[in-house]
């Protein structure tokens, strides 16, 4: 179905973090969006994060980041290439390992599920990289060479920032580097206006209320749009296509990289055994003592096989009656639309089989609320570290075979050997995120079909215009708009340091 390809991850630490300053900083000036994700020591109180109310949501979160730290930031740099085919990226990626100066509560669920994936705490303390939280504390945030330096190249760069289910990311993002968090959300809201013009996106929320997609936590997001995009690229379809590059490091340079696999799907012909909690929400109580497979490819593939034995049931259902109606029923459908006749016609006992099959996916507990909780939980604890369980995404990724790959002096076996040792989950989640966000791009500009010629670089500088500023918010119809009312104020603290990144008042 497809090749494999392998993602460079740049593992950036203490000992290194001068000597890679300059590239990460070129990275994300000539950038076109930039992708991020974190690994956190907590989350605090799980059940105040899905409160009904939305302010009450931002308070447990504002407790959060204030008692607990990033432990790594992983950044994606997808940078569109002019002189290639359309949609085609050079992407660098890095994961930097952070070490907060200040008292922190790290909680022992996240210590748990982050050694169990690979996480290396000797080495964050060994060689993280250090920053204090909160508001500049003597030094200067637009010089130096430290993290809150970077946040800022990052600020002036005035570039897309992509994030998936955002909200938690975006909010430790701006008390452990920029300043201490206001204590109202519209407040918050109306600083990260400010803060990022480029807008704000949340493949969450593109995910599930664009593409549409069975399930949207992370990983099963990823692969499905690389199985897509791969199917379009084979079949020499009109598109979309997206294409990868990504940059050649030999040298000392090569010493920093790690290697992610993406292996082409393989056949999954007799493996029924999937977990259905896992399949719904990418989370499972029982984490990796669970029986049944948390394969995040063979429950692709059922998914689509499940879809594709209903629209042959539907059609034999069709053809059936079709057959065996009478004139006057005929009349009844005479000139309507396929998809319409087939509403018309539908089984009652296919409709019920579909939805028991829809309940089965969606719920195990008989509380549909409860699982809008379990999916949020899911993604704010994977997504950020402190989750229960997750496949490996180097072990079963589905690739999309067009990717330039890495041409390096290093040999393939060395390369997968680095790929078992691998400890940087926010890079390579910041990597599917941002390849998450260029699928939807190319897929949706292309379902727009714009006319004339220059409408393909006015979409490029909106990106997705009905996605912006709209981040996910579990269990809720609608996002969390980023904008600023006209009854709210930016904080003290945010247009001081807008004052330092623009040079200007706000």
């Amino acid at each position: 179905m497809s090749s494999s390809i392998v993602v460079p991850v740049i593992d950036v630490h203490s000992n290194n973090f001068k000597e890679l300053w300059p590239a990460m900083v070129v990275a994300i000036k000539t950038s076109s969006f930039i992708a991020l994700d974190t690994e956190l020591s907590g989350l605090g109180n799980r059940k105040s994060l899905l409160a009904e109310s939305i302010e009450d949501r931002y308070k447990a979160i504002w407790h959060a980041a204030r008692s607990r730290s990033i432990l790594s930031l992983g950044i994606a740099c997808y940078k569109k290439l002019d002189q290639k085919p359309p949609d085609s990226y050079l992407v660098q990626v890095y994961n930097l390992t952070l070490l907060c100066s200040e008292e922190y509560i790290i909680e022992p669920q996240s210590v748990q599920f982050l050694v169990q994936h690979g996480f290396d705490f000797n080495k964050q303390y060994g060689c993280g990289i250090p920053y204090c939280k909160g508001n500049n504390k003597g030094g200067s945030d637009d010089r130096g060479v430290h993290i809150r330096t970077l946040f800022t190249e990052l600020l002036r760069a005035r570039k897309a920032l992509v994030l998936h289910n955002g909200l938690i990311d975006i909010a430790f993002l701006y008390q452990s580097f920029y300043a201490h968090l206001p204590e109202r959300l519209t407040t918050f809201t109306a600083d990260l206006s400010e803060m990022f013009p480029a807008g704000i996106y949340d493949t969450k929320y593109v995910t599930e209320f664009e593409l549409r997609l069975t399930a949207s936590y992370l990983e099963y997001a990823y692969k499905k749009c690389k199985l897509e995009n791969s199917r379009s690229v084979t079949s020499g379809s009109a598109g979309p296509h997206v294409h990868l590059e990504f940059c050649q490091y030999a040298g000392d340079l090569s010493t920093y990289i790690d290697y992610r696999e993406c292996p082409a799907v393989t056949s999954t012909e007799g493996q029924t055994d999937v977990c259905q909690r896992f399949s719904a929400f990418g989370w499972c109580p029982n984490g990796t003592k669970c029986p049944l497979s948390h394969d995040t490819d063979l429950i692709i593939l059922q998914d689509e096989k499940c879809k594709n034995d209903k629209r042959k049931r539907r059609k034999r259902l069709r053809d059936k009656k079709g057959a065996s109606d009478t004139g006057e029923d005929c009349s009844v459908s005479d000139g309507a639309p396929t998809n319409k006749m087939a509403n018309m016609e539908e089984d009652k006992e296919e409709a019920a089989g579909d939805q028991k099959e829809a309940d089965e996916k969606s719920c195990t507990d008989g509380n549909s609320h409860m699982d809008d909780g379990r999916d949020m939980k899911n993604d704010d604890e994977e997504e950020n570290g402190v989750g229960e369980d997750k496949t490996n995404p180097g072990d079963s990724a589905v690739s999309d075979g067009e990717g330039t790959g890495i041409r390096s002096t290093e040999s393939n076996a060395e390369a997968r050997k680095k790929v078992d040792a691998g400890t940087h989950r926010a890079g390579f989640d910041a990597y599917m995120t941002g390849y998450i966000f260029a699928y939807a791009c190319a897929l949706i500009k292309k379902e727009a079909e714009p006319g004339p010629e220059g409408a393909d670089a006015q979409s490029e500088e909106s990106w997705l215009p009905v996605c912006i500023n709209k981040i996910y918010l579990s269990g809720k119809a609608a996002p969390l708009n980023v904008v600023k009312s006209t009854f709210a104020k930016s904080s003290k603290a945010h247009v001081q340091k807008m004052e330092m990144v623009w040079g200007q008042k706000m």
